[in-house]
């Protein structure tokens, strides 16, 4: 089960053979009670398959606004952001970002964490390990100065960490392990498995979705965290009996937002440099997830085809934004929609991927006093291997809709050196099944694993 922020959607898996046996999806009850939407699909996937009424029930979230996160780090780029790169690969939507160290100014925004950003998780990062600890431990004091008395994720400095916990005392936290253990080196792993325990024990319950227990029970995820465990499924695969597909990109154009996950393996060579320092203050990883929340088909629908210079689109969009319910019934509604999810697309692809570009600085050994050096920004995806699409717009499109939609996003010769997909594969997640893969990874791992490989023999269009 699917709670999405537009619509509920349920897949019946066999776990035997590892594919889906039916599926069925309804609105999103918010107005009610989300499990109503629950008793809708559930109701339909008996009718096609008994079974469905004794299954085991595994679910994700994203209705009433999804995960959002709040990020306190020491600088701005270096812990801040790598806490906000952690906080979005764990599902979250980042609201707010405050760098503690040097920024008086930030301090007034700790009061805004109550007031008006709303975060339902705070992650608390700063210091490397053994290193100065002082900010970490002032920014413990300004948060609970502030008022705020929700969760907390602490990953930064592991030697300040017991006297953080002492300060934030009654406030309900977690520590994990830093994120920035030295200079250049990010580990998110820990800090994400907190953030997706304190969604479950805090968060879930918190937006009173519904009144029924089983609510809680049933959920084990924010809707994104959980795709992108299908989506590192799906690239790694489980060992050399089950591979991976190799490096991969999801484009998933929603109604209010486009997400990009990417499982990409960072080149060894080109990390480091000589000396064995990162490139980066903040080192890439091989998993990323990027959300936009000015593109999308609904929601943001105004602010996608502006970004994208479509004016003739203007009108459509106004209409999208004002009905998120609107489905097109004309072959000139079906365009704009499919021009709308080309530009989020697009766009989404190109701030996750970032470009290269050839930049002179001085150098007194070269004759003409200067170098020539490449200056690259985002993630490199030139060699991805596969590019999924998702989305309704996607999955219930006509034939041939995400080779219209991904037109200009993939290509060798892209203008203005784009790190965009060269060649890959092209196919649409159809059946939903990364989410359904993520849900299964941990208690039925070869299931989950052939339902996210099925995407290799699906078709493209």
């Amino acid at each position: 089960m699917d709670f999405g922020s537009t619509f509920t959607k349920a897949a019946l898996v066999d776990l035997v053979e590892g594919r889906i046996l039916a599926s069925a999806s309804h609105p999103t009850t918010i107005a009610t009670d989300v499990l109503d939407g629950y008793d809708a699909c559930l109701a339909d996937l008996v009718a096609l398959d008994r079974r469905a009424a004794d299954a085991e029930v595994l679910a994700c979230s994203s209705a009433g606004g999804g995960l959002r996160i709040a990020v306190v780090g020491n600088e701005e780029l270096v812990t801040a952001e790598a806490g906000r790169r952690v906080a979005l690969s764990s599902g979250g939507k980042v609201v707010s970002v405050i760098a503690a160290a040097g920024r008086p100014a930030d301090k007034g925004r700790y009061a805004a964490l109550t007031h008006t950003t709303r975060p339902d998780v705070v992650l608390l990062t700063g210091g490397t390990d053994g290193g100065n600890s002082e900010v970490l431990l002032q920014a413990a004091r300004d948060l609970v100065a502030s008022g705020w008395n929700g969760p907390v994720v602490v990953a930064g400095n592991v030697d300040a960490q017991p006297q953080v916990a002492a300060i934030l005392g009654d406030v309900p936290h977690v520590l994990a392990a830093n994120v920035v253990p030295k200079i250049g080196v990010l580990t998110p792993d820990s800090a994400r498995a907190a953030i997706r325990e304190m969604f479950l024990a805090h968060v879930i319950g918190g937006k009173h979705l519904s009144t029924r227990a089983d609510f809680t029970a049933m959920v084990r995820g924010a809707t994104p965290d959980v795709v992108l465990t299908g989506v590192e499924l799906l690239a790694r695969g489980l060992d050399a009996a089950h591979p991976g597909a190799g490096d991969v990109v999801v484009v998933d154009v929603g109604g209010a937002t486009t997400d990009v996950h990417s499982v990409v393996e960072v080149d060894p060579d080109t990390r480091h440099t000589e000396g064995g320092l990162a490139r980066e203050v903040v080192a890439s990883t091989p998993v990323t997830r990027t959300v936009e929340g000015d593109l999308g088909m609904r929601w943001s629908a105004v602010s996608t085809v502006t970004e994208a210079g479509l004016d003739d689109l203007a009108e459509a969009a106004v209409r999208r934004q004002s009905e998120p319910g609107f489905l097109p019934t004309t072959d000139s509604g079906v365009e704009a929609d499919e021009a709308i999810a080309r530009a989020a697309a697009g766009l989404a692809l190109r701030r996750h991927a970032g470009r290269s570009r050839v930049v002179l600085s001085p150098d007194p050994s070269t004759s003409s006093g200067q170098a020539a050096r490449v200056d690259r920004t985002g993630k490199d995806l030139r060699g991805v291997d596969l590019l999924v699409g998702s989305g309704g717009v996607l999955r219930n499109g006509r034939v041939g809709v995400a080779e219209r939609v991904l037109a200009g996003s993939t290509g060798a010769d892209l203008e203005g050196g784009w790190q965009l997909p060269r060649g890959p594969r092209v196919v649409v997640d159809r059946d939903y099944v990364l989410a359904a893969a993520g849900l299964l990874a941990e208690r039925h791992p070869v299931a989950a694993y052939r339902l996210a490989i099925s995407l290799i023999g699906a078709g493209g269009g």
